[in-house]
């Protein structure tokens, strides 16, 4: 994989080099895995309670998700994070910067919503993953 982020678009400030990349180029030969949004529920499939335990709990199911497939954090190539409240983007990006920070991070959006398909839900977490098929 490769990161671009030419001098023609705007430099990513050096807080955010380990988590953002304007974009990441897969070979054509690569599998790849599309995961649906993740919300914060645990396998027993209780919610949990707070923005911090959700985040955690969303970012473990993606890796589990993931690692079912043979892949790892390592091949994410784009993550989209849904959150509810704008006061929980400095908690979003300490927890990526601590669990999926980078030399070769992922494109990642983030969009604030009004409310997410479960009402108790305050972050959903979808990614794409691809991994070099090498044959």
């Amino acid at each position: 994989m490769r990161s671009h982020n030419p001098p023609t678009v705007w430099t990513p400030p050096e807080q955010f080099r380990t988590i953002y990349t304007h974009a990441l180029e897969v070979p054509t030969t690569s599998r790849q895995l599309y995961v649906s949004g993740q919300f914060g529920v645990a396998p027993d499939g209780a919610m949990r309670p707070d923005f911090p335990q959700q985040l955690d709990q969303a970012m473990s199911n993606v890796e589990a998700l993931l690692s079912a497939a043979g892949m790892g954090r390592s091949q994410i190539v784009k993550t989209t994070f849904f959150l509810t409240r704008t006061e929980d983007l400095p908690m979003l990006g300490e927890a990526r910067r601590r669990r999926w920070g980078s030399d070769m991070p992922a494109a990642v959006t983030v969009i604030v919503v009004a409310g997410l398909a479960r009402a108790d839900a305050l972050v959903e977490v979808e990614v794409f993953a691809a991994a070099v098929v090498t044959s």
